[in-house]
């Protein structure tokens, strides 16, 4: 049923969070790539590419080596990985994990910054406009570009200050800021 709505908007991507938080079994990891496989037959019949978003809560996905792991034993070309900073940085992954992905695998991308604080303490909130935080956002923006990634940087952020702003300047500032990091980094 959602893969024919969001077919029907035009979309050709969806993504679903890892939100498991019970505790996960070598079993269960072995039964997901079949689980995973069965979500992207599914898309394809919608002409939709799926992803799962690793959460650096998840007792299950929680990485982007785990993600990769299972999303490529699923094989099938409607599944691909996706990567967001704020779960990547501020969770169990090290910028060494970036070079895992293959040339062009990587699907899309959540961006944004994160507030200096104990990674224990880290919630949404600490979630801040690019270049406003402590992330190596030009390490991981060039090694994305090295390993052919061109797509968007969709900025995600939930701080209320943000959420409730006046859109214009809202969108403004994150502009302005998010094309500085991009800058920076060589790949604008």
């Amino acid at each position: 049923m959602r893969c024919d709505q969001f077919a029907s908007l035009g979309l050709d991507k969806i993504y679903s969070p890892s939100i498991t938080n019970r505790p996960v079994t070598a079993e269960d990891f072995a039964a997901t790539p079949e689980a995973i496989r069965e979500a992207a037959v599914i898309a394809s019949e919608y002409d939709l590419t799926c992803m799962i978003e690793f959460l650096r809560t998840s007792t299950h996905l929680a990485t982007l080596s785990s993600s990769l792991r299972v999303t490529r034993a699923a094989d099938h070309p409607n599944i691909r990985p996706m990567i967001d900073f704020f779960h990547f940085w501020s969770g169990l992954g090290k910028l060494e994990d970036l070079e895992l992905l293959e040339p062009g695998e990587l699907a899309h991308c959540h961006f944004q910054d994160l507030l200096d604080a104990p990674r224990e303490l880290t919630d949404n909130s600490y979630r801040v406009i690019p270049g406003d935080g402590i992330a190596p956002l030009n390490a991981i923006i060039r090694k994305l570009a090295e390993k052919e990634y061109n797509g968007a940087l969709s900025v995600e952020l939930f701080r209320q200050e943000i959420v409730n702003g006046d859109p214009f300047e809202v969108a403004t500032e994150i502009k302005r800021k998010a094309e500085a990091v991009m800058s920076e980094a060589q790949v604008l």
